[in-house]
């Protein structure tokens, strides 16, 4: 049965279920299994296996601990009748014109057929069922959890999707004031739940990110909490329950390419991935290790390029300008799941992970050479600033009839970017949200009026392009606001205290 530990250090053995119900280690480090990948998914018959099979199969090995009958109701309940798609993250081929100089298939993995129109959505469906097939017993600790999470925009609104009402459970979720979309703060400021908090933060998604992992770390809060029968849990990526379950999608989209013939079993894949937090991009990590054929992982950046700059140099530093984009899911300078690659690409070499964030605390941290050039081997990476991302969207849209939002933009102009791996026979992009969440962005990139309303937006786009908007989003317009707070940074711990005392 894998055991978890944290990245920094070996100190404690956890179960599946105890690290999925702490979300970080107390040391600040995140859970990982030194077991990942010494059981594969066999690629026979892989092209037979819709998605709920995948997940059952893929989150059987890296969750050992949940019995299989617990793995297929969570699974059922999660993607039973809750996405849009029958094959749950559907892949669609880039038709027309070829933008790839060796003239590889490129497709398109859409994440955002779930219901806040975001891939969070696969992750936070699942996240819900597993945490409440838990209990206080494998942890030893209170019988309530208050889920804490800040947001760059998606994670909020699909973790409180996931867990409004949710026996047990309080989830109160911070995102930066005025830095995120439109449609993205109504989503998370209409949720309705008894559980439910939601609160602005005056600072950006690192600052707010940065303060809830002071909250976590705050021994005297988490005792008065315990003393009212309260445990603080994530549902960020950091949380190993968030994170596994992307890696089915990868196992799905390979499963897809071999049903259409444009890959044979063992043929490579390279898949590039919009990210901030290095959670989408890691879970196809997992998959390689998992037997799945990856050719090369493309991490695609916005102008908040700091893993760009990491990758091609080994020097990650956080002091630096922060911009706000039209992606604003990946504007982040601090990704955290980066610290998990390193602990493995590193061989597991806890003492210089922690070393290298205690350096980041200050910073910056560079990796040792070697170190870096095995990262290398397994990530590429490229990055847009705005005026490329617009260029993506309009492109994509004129040469494949096809639209995408502006994260997905960032990915499509790094596949143009970043030359082919040379064992790759198809290129695959994650596609992270519905362009519907930026409805003025991708109409604007368009060249499209751009009413000042993001609904009246949305209809110009639906208009233009004969696509349509998602009813959960073009909605939004008719539901009452109902979280309105606002708190500086030093006043999030008070604000999850408060939360706390409802549940």
């Amino acid at each position: 049965m894998a055991t978890y530990h944290s990245t920094r250090s070996r100190i404690e053995a956890l179960s599946a279920k105890q690290a999925i119900r702490r979300g970080i280690a107390p040391d600040g480090g995140l859970y990982v299994s030194d077991e990942l990948g010494e059981r594969r998914i066999d690629l026979a018959g892989l092209a037979s296996k819709g998605y709920l099979e995948l997940a059952r199969e893929v989150l059987g090995l890296l969750l050992p601990d949940y019995s299989a009958d617990a793995i297929a109701a969570c699974v059922d309940e999660a993607y039973g009748d809750t996405f849009a798609s029958p094959e749950v993250t559907p892949l669609v081929k880039l038709a027309g014109e070829s933008t790839d100089a060796q003239a590889l298939p490129s497709y398109v993995l859409e994440l955002w057929h779930g219901p806040t129109s975001a891939f969070k959505d696969v992750a936070l469906q699942m996240l819900p069922r597993l945490m409440a097939r838990t209990n206080a017993a494998d942890e030893g600790a209170a019988d309530k959890i208050m889920i804490v999470t800040a947001t760059s925009g998606d994670t909020g609104k699909a973790a409180l999707a996931g867990f409004a009402d949710a026996p047990g459970c309080g989830i109160t979720v911070f995102y930066p004031e005025g830095k995120v979309s439109r449609v993205q703060e109504l989503q998370m400021s209409t949720q309705e739940g008894a559980n439910v908090s939601v609160c602005a933060v005056r600072g950006n998604f690192d600052d707010a990110q940065s303060a809830v992992k002071g909250i976590f770390a705050d021994r005297e809060l988490a005792a008065r909490l315990a003393a009212s029968g309260v445990q603080l849990s994530s549902a960020n990526s950091i949380n190993v329950g968030r994170l596994v379950p992307q890696v089915v999608y990868y196992f799905a989209a390979y499963a897809q390419l071999l049903r259409e013939g444009a890959v044979e079993a063992g043929d490579a894949v390279e898949f590039c991935v919009p990210t901030g937090n290095f959670g989408d991009i890691l879970a196809g990590y997992y998959a390689k290790r998992l037997g799945l054929p990856v050719a090369k992982l493309i991490v695609a950046s916005d102008k908040n390029n700091v893993l760009f700059d990491f990758l091609t140099t080994g020097a990650y530093d956080r002091e630096r300008p922060f911009y706000t984009t039209t992606s604003p899911s990946m504007d982040i300078l601090i990704s955290s799941n980066l610290e998990r690659m390193l602990y493995y690409l590193a061989d597991g070499d806890c003492e210089l992970v922690a070393r290298l964030m205690d350096e980041l605390a200050g910073g910056r941290y560079t990796v040792p050479a070697d170190l870096l050039a095995r990262i290398q081997e397994v990530f590429g990476c490229g990055w847009a600033d705005e005026d490329e991302v617009a260029a993506a969207i309009k492109d994509c849209w004129e040469r494949h009839g096809y639209l995408i939002d502006p994260h997905t933009a960032c990915g499509y102009h790094a596949l143009q970017q970043v030359a082919a791996a040379p064992d790759a026979r198809a290129r695959v992009v994650l596609s992270t949200a519905s362009p519907y969440k930026f409805p003025r962005a991708v109409a604007s990139s368009l060249g499209l009026f751009c009413p000042p309303d993001d609904f009246a937006c949305m209809q110009v786009l639906e208009k233009a392009t004969g696509t349509c908007a998602p009813t959960q989003l073009s909605e939004l317009r008719e539901k009452p606001v109902l979280h309105d707070a606002v708190v500086d940074i030093d006043g999030m711990g008070a604000f999850v205290e408060a939360a706390s005392a409802k549940l």
